[in-house]
């Protein structure tokens, strides 16, 4: 029977909406498009950490930050967490700064900044991720340079409708000899690759942070991580608008536009194009044999079909097959023969 129109109408909306792209607020890290290249970055998911120092010494003030993010997902809490020392639910970016009171016993407290996301609780504002690649980049800096900049928004300090809108700004590097977690830090400070500091040696801790320091002036910390600290201050939005940036930058291979598929990915496996064969093999027989009766015989509805008939009778064929299978596991369990005397 031939669909309804309201029918062909729901049809004809729901393929339009699968061809249409995923919301910027939803975008994948496998799928990463700039430009018609694409791009996977899931073997960099996860949470990842870099450090800040400011310090403000007319006021005898320290500002220490820590920045986490995922491209992959959003950041989740720790046990206990609360608003007092975690970013807003729905956040990638996420700022933690710790406040020293240099004049008063050092005395701290905590401040989270969200700075990417998507936050319904904040009217609704969301990550609009925006990506491009660095060789097409109007910046003479980036002159020769492979990679994809991710440009994630949402972010609001305090997070209010008058706070002061942030985002980050991650520039993905090529790199062909990085895997992108070279000197990773984890949550809780842990280090890879050899990159773990003594707890008791304050002195390389500190020069760590004043290289950190100095680079939110414009340029990248002086570093041998992949991912690394490049700047937080203010910037124009090109609206004549503030708008707080981080700026990050991350070296790994998988920025390279020829980077090999990731290991471990998706793949159908001899059993999944074996099936698919076997579909267009079938496909392929019915129409050419459809084709073939309409054109030499005129057939028309189920005549069209070769092996009509059967192809019909298929639903019942499968109900006797079911009972017959059904009645020998039941008369299976009954004793035959001659009852014992």
């Amino acid at each position: 029977m031939a669909p309804s129109r309201s029918q062909a109408t729901l049809f004809s909306l729901l393929a339009a909406t699968a061809l249409l792209p995923s919301p910027a607020w939803a975008f994948d890290c496998k799928e990463i498009q700039a430009d018609r290249v694409r791009f996977d970055l899931s073997k960099l998911g996860g949470p990842h950490m870099v450090h800040w120092k400011e310090e403000d010494l007319v006021h005898d003030w320290q500002y220490k930050y820590n920045f986490t993010l995922d491209v992959c997902d959003k950041l989740k809490w720790h046990k206990g967490g609360s608003l007092a020392t975690e970013c807003h639910h729905g956040a990638r970016v996420c700022g933690i700064r710790e406040d020293i009171n240099l004049a008063v016993d050092r005395n701290s407290t905590i401040t989270p900044i969200d700075i990417a996301g998507t936050f319904t609780s904040l009217s609704g504002r969301v990550i609009d991720a925006k990506f491009e690649l660095l060789r097409n980049s109007k910046s003479n800096s980036d002159g020769g340079r492979e990679g994809v900049r991710a440009i994630l928004n949402g972010g609001k300090f305090p997070f209010k409708k008058d706070g002061m809108d942030q985002r980050a700004i991650i520039e993905f590097v090529c790199d062909k000899d990085r895997t992108g977690l070279e000197g990773d830090e984890k949550e809780g400070g842990d280090l890879e690759d050899g990159d773990k500091d003594d707890d008791g040696d304050d002195d390389k801790k500190e020069e760590k942070l004043r290289k950190r320091e100095e680079s939110g002036k414009g340029k990248c910390e002086d570093s041998d991580n992949s991912l690394r600290f490049c700047g937080y201050q203010q910037e124009e939005d090109g609206k004549d608008k503030k708008i707080q940036t981080l700026r990050l930058e991350w070296r790994t291979k998988y920025a390279c536009e020829d980077a090999p598929p990731v290991d471990g990915g998706s793949h159908w496996g001899f059993f999944g194009w074996f099936f698919i064969i076997l579909f267009l093999v079938i496909a392929t027989y019915l129409i050419f044999g459809s084709w073939l009766n309409y054109n030499r015989y005129g057939a028309r509805g189920w005549d069209l079909l070769p092996h009509g008939d059967t192809i019909r009778d298929i639903p019942y064929i499968a109900k006797d097959f079911a009972r017959k299978v059904a009645g020998t596991v039941q008369g299976g369990g009954s004793r035959g023969g001659y009852a014992a005397v």
